[in-house]
């Protein structure tokens, strides 16, 4: 469906039809619906022609087990594939050798390693 040339008010009328298909589906009654949901059935039959909350929307699909619903209506976006090139600039590709020697390597070499604290070995 293309919602482009629709208006606001009609696209909120379409998503109040598909609501109430759902619900007809699962053979609710509209006035046990709105009173799952906390709102009067005006109130229900304003939201399937168009008007009412998002919230209202949101507990009538948590109501009909429909929760799932709100990742077709508004899907997360994926990472922008800039934002994709300059995270893979900072991932880590290898592991590399420390440039330092061990301790027991150092010790041959004549440096004494006591507490952290490199001195160099006296031979007097």
């Amino acid at each position: 469906m293309n919602y482009y040339p629709m208006t606001n008010t009609a696209i909120a009328a379409e998503l109040g039809t598909r609501l109430e298909r759902l619900r007809l589906e699962r053979n609710i009654a509209q006035q046990t619906l709105a009173n799952e949901i906390g709102i009067t059935p005006k109130s229900y039959r304003q939201m399937i022609t168009g008007g009412g909350k998002l919230e209202n929307m949101i507990a009538a699909l948590r109501a009909l087990e429909c929760l799932q619903q709100l990742d077709n209506f508004l899907p997360e976006p994926p990472p922008s594939p800039l934002t994709q090139l300059k995270l893979k600039g900072k991932e880590r590709l290898r592991a590399r050798q420390p440039n330092y020697k061990t301790t027991a390597a150092r010790a041959a070499d004549g440096v004494r390693v006591a507490d952290g604290v490199k001195e160099p070995r006296l031979d007097w």
